[in-house]
């Protein structure tokens, strides 16, 4: 379906032509159309599916179609980081570049000042605010935020913001929100508590589901199956040479991240980390570097694994293996991108192998074992690689010597 088939106003239709935005990817085409309806809706979309552009278009085409209390903020976008926020702002730039739209991104990390500018927004009712739910409590709470013109919630990457525990804190600024409002909610994956938060806001929603997509063809697949102690020794040994291009380096804690950053440096690499305990002007300069090439390799958290758009990364590697089958497809799915080729490499120890598991049946695929270097293998007992489902024979991989693991009670099997 091409935008000009939808219900969209000439504004939004010469920007998305300026944008070079012409065919609808599926969830727009799906979602559009129900939320000018004026349906609630609950969508199963990740990062690259066009979901952003999926529920900004239709609030753009609602709020100038008028009727909207004046001097009220009419939409709020809530947000699981700074980051994600920086992105639907400049994407709403380019959106609303016709029309009469006021909005503005509220996240912290900024000074004083930045925090006034969020103050006056709210005083004056801009039309839009995307928003992290800290930032946004700070306001309500000291500011007396004034959220009662809201007619529209968005919830983007509900289950990344319940990952980092915001779930009362979404609860909390819903109660501050008329409780006759649309609510629409954007999530990849669907645990316990995503779904007890979809039956507490949402009404009668409609339903759209997109399909995870798979790792793309130009992404070969790597794994090595080590102990924690010999993690760090592959990574020097992986870029004792400094011939790898530009990287992404997935680490499950802040800790780590500080660690791998500083043993890099030792080798003299070019590389920066990133987390969440850093500031937001030194992230926001640490992000324009690297996509800038003035930093060669990039240490983060998971902060950065959805939406981070650089279109040269040439390796991600997974020190830590995602807790997720999904989050896989996103880290690595930060390389590849626009037809190139990258590469992804995932270290696995023991008591990660049910979590590989679930990813090779996931992408339904078996990713290459990879030696490791023999610097590395004589370090630890080797790992079995065996699917920790079953038991059976092993098979010896990465040394000289066999790793059996804690035995198995039959319950457990």
């Amino acid at each position: 379906m091409r935008f000009e088939e939808l219900d969209l106003n000439d504004d939004l239709l010469d920007a998305l032509y300026d944008m070079r935005f012409e065919t609808c990817t599926p969830i727009q085409e799906l979602a559009i159309p129900k939320i000018l309806a004026g349906h609630d809706l609950l969508a199963s979309a990740q990062t690259g599916t066009g979901k952003t552009a999926a529920y900004l278009l239709p609030l753009l085409e609602k709020l100038a179609r008028g009727g909207h209390a004046e001097n009220k903020v009419n939409a709020l976008i809530l947000v699981p980081t700074r980051e994600l926020a920086q992105q639907v702002d400049q994407l709403l730039e380019g959106f609303a570049y016709y029309s009469q739209v006021s909005w503005l991104a509220v996240s912290g990390g900024n000074d004083g000042v930045a925090f006034g500018q969020q103050q006056r927004a709210f005083e004056k009712g801009g039309d839009i605010i995307i928003a992290t739910p800290g930032r946004l409590l700070s306001h309500l709470r000291f500011c007396d935020a004034d959220l009662s013109g809201v007619d529209c919630l968005v919830l983007d990457e509900a289950d990344r913001m319940l990952d980092i525990g915001f779930y009362d804190d979404i609860i909390e600024i819903i109660s501050h929100l008329p409780k006759k409002r649309q609510t629409l909610m954007f999530s990849a994956t669907f645990p316990a508590d995503v779904e007890k938060l979809a039956r507490t806001v949402l009404t009668n929603p409609a339903e759209v589901k997109i399909a995870v997509s798979k790792p793309a063809d130009g992404i070969t697949q790597g794994v090595y199956l080590l102990h924690d102690s010999q993690k760090i020794p592959l990574i020097m040994s992986l870029f004792a040479d400094k011939s790898m291009g530009k990287t992404i380096i997935f680490s499950s804690s802040k800790e780590k991240v500080r660690e791998l950053y500083q043993q890099l440096k030792r080798l003299k690499v070019s590389v920066a980390q990133m987390h969440s305990d850093l500031e937001q002007v030194d992230r926001t300069q640490v992000m324009l570097d690297f996509k800038n090439n003035k930093i060669k390799v990039l240490v983060a958290t998971d902060v950065v694994s959805r939406g981070i758009d650089i279109d040269d990364i040439e390796l991600v590697i997974n020190f830590d293996a995602p807790t997720q089958a999904e989050d896989y497809v996103h880290r690595i799915g930060r390389t590849a991108r626009a037809g190139a080729k990258g590469t992804g490499l995932t270290f696995v120890t023991p008591r990660d192998r049910m979590r590989f598991d679930k990813i090779e049946k996931f992408i339904e695929k078996t990713i290459e074992r990879r030696p490791l270097p023999p610097e590395v293998a004589k370090l630890a007992e080797l790992v079995e690689d065996v699917p920790a489902s079953r038991g059976g024979a092993p098979k010896k991989f990465g040394g000289k010597k066999r790793f059996n693991g804690p035995k198995k009670r039959p319950s457990q099997n």
